[in-house]
């Protein structure tokens, strides 16, 4: 072999120990006995084999223990709630939180696509843009109250205040005309601070069954002292209120005053700590530092309609500024206790516009709302506090239909929302306008009937042109207006729904249901899908951990009905038949307003 080559077969070199291995395996095959290497190998498998045993019981016992635990947990969560709720499950946080119950009175999901569509139209904006309450959708809410299929805004409220059916006309009162008691009442004694905001007057249906008690919804003069402490059983259940109804609060002798008793509720308010604001200027000095308890009236019936509060700015803050204003305040005076808030912010002439059957005035109220809506989502983006917005209606109003067929031949499939945006004034501004200048004709004119009459005709075509942009009034239209210019706000309402093709089916609410959104809809599970409206009250006391302490809030009040007698507090039982839903009957019922012999304007509900 050549040299400096090695075998293609050479040997590996031996490694350590491996003659001494080969010898014991050769005697191994001589004797017949298992080598000290095959019993080692043998003791380890052993103990492998039970080492994974081990492993896997423990492994076993662990799952058991932690599926034991999730069950108990999911079981508890599904029972009380985190934080002592209702048994949906919804993650609701387990501190401090706040809770932003948002109502649009009135408005139905015919509103939103009647606002949507004029809005994309205004805005030359495409049919994928959407309203900020579309993006929150959740679920839908049946309205009906204990007594009819069509509920008011008293029943229809008291059902989120009490989370329990009641009859039309009904402040937190039950079918039964006990008193029971409000998830904001419960709230208060439990620590949180509270607030309502509202476009309509404050002792109107929707905010008075959160802190006041009545039989009948009418007795504003009665809810008006409850919401200020004076006449409540339990004091004082609100800290902040901001919206219109200086008229319940002054006495009739005062300018703007519609009480009957004489009571001055303002200075007696004030003698109670309560800090007091009633213009625009004082709004704006508010500034970040609000001193609570606050009480802001801006008018002395209902603000104006947005449509026509556009134009008076300076005079009467927005919704949507009222409501930023009001959560900035409350953030701050909770920013150091245990507790956060609880608001209820309402979109109030929703309502009227659809009693009104004016879709002018309907556009510019939802879409006030939206803003509000939108102001509110950005409140919660930048707060650290765990905070959840929840929204419905309490009823639709007017049966709105975006169609509408004019002529007994095969109706267009069409409606025009450009006849709305040439609308600046509501259908209530114009009556007003018009029922002014007739107050201005002198009764005994010189001139000649048909010289008068000829003059109105021209002013009425002027007035439409000026402020609903239509310009082709017909002899029928100016003949109703001048022969009923007490109910002109219907005659002006209809001009423009008829050219725009929306319908309506009643001056007063339909049973519609109505829709639910919610900043959260994980902390808001329990209202997705169809329910009772009752089950949204149900949500903000379970979210508000309140469901032990609204029932104490009911039994005290009860206790109250012979310790404080009935009659001072919560009124007379109604007789039967008696209208309960605060409306007059079509003769008597002006429009968007009615005329009391104090001379205070109430709206429509």
């Amino acid at each position: 072999m050549p040299s400096g080559q090695e075998p293609l077969l050479a040997q590996r070199p031996a490694s350590e120990g491996s003659n001494d291995d080969r010898l014991e395996e050769e005697d191994a095959l001589l004797t017949g006995e298992r080598t000290d290497k095959a019993k080692k190998s043998t003791a380890a498998i052993v103990k492998s084999r039970w080492r994974e045993i081990a492993l896997f019981t423990w492994a076993f016992a662990m799952t058991i223990i932690v599926v034991v635990l999730a069950t108990f947990y999911q079981k508890k969560q599904a029972e009380n709630g985190p934080s002592g709720g209702s048994g949906d499950g919804s993650a609701f946080p387990s501190g401090k939180r706040n809770l932003i119950f948002m109502v649009s009175d009135g408005m139905g999901p015919t509103s939103l696509a009647l606002t949507r569509g004029w809005r994309q139209y205004t805005e030359q904006l495409p049919y994928s843009e959407v309203l900020v309450l579309d993006q929150h959708l959740i679920g839908q809410s049946r309205t009906r109250s204990s007594n009819s299929l069509v509920t008011d805004s008293a029943a229809g409220a008291t059902a989120f205040s009490c989370g329990m059916k009641s009859y039309n006309g009904a402040i937190s009162v039950l079918p039964d005309h006990s008193p029971c008691g409000s998830v904001m009442e419960a709230a208060k004694r439990a620590g949180y601070t509270t607030g309502l905001v509202v476009t309509t007057r404050i002792t109107d249906a929707t905010p008075a069954v959160f802190a006041s008690h009545v039989r009948r919804r009418e007795m504003e003069d009665e809810i008006a002292l409850q919401m200020l402490g004076e006449t409540h059983p339990l004091g004082r259940m609100v800290d902040l209120m901001f919206g219109g109804g200086r008229c319940h609060f002054l006495p009739n002798t005062a300018d703007g005053g519609c009480r009957a008793d004489g009571l001055d509720a303002i200075e007696l308010a004030k003698s109670k700590s309560w800090n007091y604001i009633q213009s625009r200027e004082d709004f704006d000095n508010l500034g970040t530092s609000v001193e609570l308890p606050m009480l802001g009236l801006f008018a002395p019936g209902d603000i104006p309609y947005e449509i026509d509060r556009q134009y008076q700015n300076e005079v009467y803050p927005s919704l949507a500024e009222m409501a930023r204003t009001a959560l900035d305040a409350l953030s701050a005076a909770t920013q150091d206790k245990d507790q956060g808030f609880f608001i209820m912010i309402e979109g109030s002439r929703i309502d009227h516009a659809g009693h009104a059957n004016d879709p002018a005035a309907q556009v510019h109220e939802v879409l006030a709302y939206d803003k509000t809506v939108a102001a509110v989502l950005d409140f919660i983006g930048d707060t650290e506090t765990p905070t959840v917005m929840v929204g419905t209606s309490d009823h639709e109003t007017g049966g709105l239909a975006t169609a509408r067929q004019l002529h007994s031949t095969y109706p267009e499939y069409l409606w025009y929302p450009g006849v709305l945006a040439n609308a600046s004034h509501s259908a209530a501004h114009l009556h007003y306008e018009f029922n002014d200048h007739l107050a201005g004709i002198p009764k005994h004119a010189s001139n000649s009937a048909s010289k008068s009459s000829e003059d109105v005709r021209a002013y009425l075509t002027s007035l439409v042109a000026k402020d609903l942009g239509i310009n082709d009034p017909s002899p029928e239209e100016l003949d109703t207006l001048i022969q009923h210019p007490a109910i002109a706000a219907y005659g002006f309402a209809e001009m423009v729904s008829r050219r725009a093709q929306t319908g309506w089916s009643t001056h007063g609410h339909s049973g519609a249901d109505v829709n639910i959104y919610s900043s959260d809809p994980s902390a808001a599970k329990a209202l997705v899908g169809n329910h009772e409206n009752t089950e949204v009250g149900e949500f903000l006391r379970a979210y508000l951990g309140l469901d032990d302490e609204v029932e104490k809030v009911t039994e005290k009040l009860r206790k109250h009905m012979d310790v404080v007698g009935a009659s001072s507090w919560l009124g007379d039982v109604p007789t039967e038949g008696e209208r309960l839903d605060g409306q007059d009957h079509i003769d008597d019922y002006h429009g968007d307003h009615r005329k009391r012999s104090s001379g205070c304007d109430v709206c429509g509900r």
